[in-house]
C-alpha cells in the first residue's frame, strides 16, 4: 500500500510558494495588458520585474522582488530608479548586505545605516538605483564599512553585544 502524504511534507518549505508565484504572474499580466493597450506609452528602458528566493535564517524560503515596474513617483525627466538583487547575510557577530549595482560610479553611490535599516540611493546620470531594507537585527551603525568592486556593494556592520537583561535586586 502507498504511503499517503502528509499535508506538512512540503508545505513547511513551500508554504506560500504557489500563492507568491500567482500573485507574481498577476502583477506581469497586468503589465503586459497595459503595454498592450497602449497605456504606459513607449518605453524608454526595459521594464524589469523579477524575484530572488533564498532560505533565511530560520530555514524559511524568503522571497524578494525586485525590479523597476512597481509604480513609482516620477517626472518624465527622471530615469527611472530600480531596485538592485541583493543579498542579506546574518552572521554571529556581524551583517553583511550584498547588492548588485552594474555599471556604477563609486562615488555615485550613497550608503545609510541605522540600527535596523540600510538605505541605498544611486544617482547617475544614467544609472539610478534605489533599496530600502529592514534588516533582520540591530546593527552598529558606526561600525559600517563598505566595498564596492566589480559591480557589486558590500557592507558589513557588526552586531550589538547582547546587553545583560535583568537587574540584581538587593535583599534585606
Amino acid at each position: 500500500m502507498p504511503r499517503k502524504k502528509s499535508k506538512g511534507d512540503w508545505d513547511g518549505m513551500f508554504g506560500d510558494f504557489d500563492v507568491e508565484m500567482q500573485a507574481m504572474r498577476n502583477h506581469m499580466d497586468r503589465i503586459l495588458e497595459r503595454m498592450m493597450s497602449g497605456e504606459l506609452g513607449e518605453a524608454k528602458d526595459p521594464l524589469i520585474y523579477g524575484f530572488s528566493m533564498r532560505a533565511g535564517p530560520d530555514g524559511a524560503p524568503v522571497i524578494q522582488q525586485l525590479g523597476n515596474s512597481k509604480p513609482a513617483k516620477r517626472t518624465e525627466e527622471e530615469p527611472p530608479s530600480r531596485e538592485p538583487l541583493t543579498d542579506i547575510r546574518e552572521d554571529k557577530d556581524k551583517v553583511t548586505v550584498i547588492m548588485e549595482l552594474p555599471g556604477v560610479e563609486m562615488d555615485d553611490i550613497k550608503v545609510t545605516a541605522e540600527d535596523r535599516q540600510l538605505e541605498l540611493e544611486v544617482d547617475a546620470p544614467e544609472k539610478r538605483y534605489s533599496k530600502h531594507l529592514d534588516l533582520p537585527c540591530d546593527v552598529l551603525p558606526d561600525s559600517a564599512k563598505a566595498n564596492y568592486k566589480n559591480g557589486v556593494l558590500e557592507v558589513v556592520m557588526r552586531r550589538p553585544t547582547p546587553k545583560k537583561k535583568g537587574k540584581r535586586v538587593r535583599v534585606e
